[in-house]
């Protein structure tokens, strides 16, 4: 098998990307995949999680309960494809191919909308699989993505490697696995699927993900000078290669403290492709971060804008003090009141921010965050609980946070400042080991 999987790796076409829905058909290069995860690592939890049974039925809901639309499918499915596979499925919902291919449709839109209810859809389709012991290799692997899609973090990667363990020649299978390893903060197990990585699809596809290690493990100068070389190769030159590759090259050197370098790389990025939304997001929120809230609104500000970049736009106007504040509060606040009334159990990392950020309620925003925390580590989620730690005079809910910089060696200039003030905070008083 190995000497099947380096023919195609030396073929270059492993590496030929494609479009979004294509990132789960294809045999594509194992970042084009991480691409999918970041966006959905967006996504945090309430402190209390709803059980199988009112989660699914969040998504079929009675006519006279539902708030928005009867179909989650109605503003996103403008395709004849989606179309046909909605009906193939529907026509026959135990035909286990047109569940996984329905199922693999939902969850990439739901990806790149960041709309949960197309995560419910591909569960739906499942669950007649939903507990088999015995799936093929797809099967398991996207019952794993839908999994860690309600964060399942523990059964996504379980299944995953069931996956692995029956065609370890698939590069989405280690990516998605490589990418939940992080997620959660297992850095041994991220190092072995890494090397496993570069055995199995070569040394280009090793470096990538031994940068991205790199700056996760306080090495960011160091991984973002890798990524400006990889960024350059002939093989690396499509679109979602390039998006991925800059957000994370972008992340390295704002990691590494080079703000200015890092805004450079994504404002260059977007005027070649002004619908890479996860880049988009960096830079307003770095943008904002760094007092430059004129530049944040402007970034922000695109036709029908996501839940994050709404966010990033009122807490810009609120600091320019531009007139705006009001409307986009109040379009802020009808978006998350149409999620409460759905009664979702997951919500949002933007909430966070707005409750956090924008002074809503940050003893709300502090049991949210700790809440992710226990689920997730990603040194976003660092920062908002420090932050909300320190908001509410309750430095040791921080005390985490620090075990796992000194556990994983992650570092930045701006979580390490709050660090500093945590710890100096007179009721810290050793609230860390």
């Amino acid at each position: 098998m190995k000497n099947k999987v380096n023919k195609r790796v030396n073929s270059g076409k492993h590496l030929r990307l494609g479009g979004v829905l294509g990132a789960l058909t294809g045999r594509l290069n194992f970042f084009n995949l991480l691409f999918n995860v970041f966006a959905l690592a967006q996504l945090v939890p309430l402190p209390a999680a709803a059980n199988v049974a009112q989660v699914q039925a969040r998504y079929l809901p009675a006519p006279n309960a539902v708030v928005l639309s009867t179909s989650v499918h109605a503003v996103s499915d403008g395709t004849a494809s989606l179309r046909s596979l909605d009906q193939a499925w529907r026509r026959n919902p135990q035909d286990q191919a047109a569940a996984l291919a329905y199922a693999r449709a939902v969850f990439l839109i739901g990806l790149t909308e960041g709309d949960l209810r197309w995560y419910g859809s591909a569960k739906a389709a499942l669950q007649p699989w939903w507990t088999a012991a015995s799936l093929p290799a797809d099967g398991y692997f996207l019952r794993g993505l839908v999994k860690q899609g309600f964060h399942d973090f523990s059964g996504g990667i379980a299944d995953i490697s069931q996956a692995i363990a029956l065609d370890e020649a698939r590069p989405e299978f280690w990516s998605w696995r490589f990418a939940l390893h992080l997620l959660v903060s297992n850095m041994d197990a991220a190092r072995q699927d890494c090397a496993s990585i570069g055995r199995l699809f070569g040394a280009d596809e090793l470096a990538v993900c031994q940068s991205i290690l790199q700056y996760r493990s306080g090495q960011a100068g160091a991984g973002a000078a890798r990524f400006k070389q990889l960024v350059a190769l002939p093989d690396y030159a499509g679109p979602l290669a390039q998006d991925w590759l800059r957000l994370h090259w972008g992340e390295a050197l704002r990691t590494a403290g080079q703000y200015d370098e890092a805004i450079q790389v994504w404002q260059a990025h977007l005027t070649k492709r002004p619908g890479a939304h996860p880049i988009r997001l960096a830079l307003a929120e770095l943008l904002n971060a760094q007092g430059r809230p004129a530049a944040a609104k402007t970034v922000a500000n695109v036709p029908n804008p996501s839940d994050a970049l709404l966010v990033q736009s009122l807490l810009a106007s609120r600091a320019l003090q531009d007139g705006e504040t009001a409307r986009l509060a109040a379009q802020v606040a009808a978006r998350f009141g149409s999620q409460a009334l759905r009664n979702e159990s997951l919500i949002e990392r933007p909430q966070m921010v707005y409750l956090i950020h924008d002074g809503q309620d940050t003893q709300a925003g502090l049991a949210m965050a700790l809440a992710n925390w226990r689920d997730q580590q990603e040194p976003a989620d660092a920062v908002l609980l420090l932050q909300a730690a320190l908001l509410t005079h309750q430095p040791k809910a921080g005390a985490g946070v620090i075990d796992w910089m000194r556990k994983t060696g992650y570092t930045e200039p701006a979580l390490a400042a709050l660090v500093q003030r945590v710890q100096a905070h007179p009721q810290w008083q050793g609230g860390g080991k």
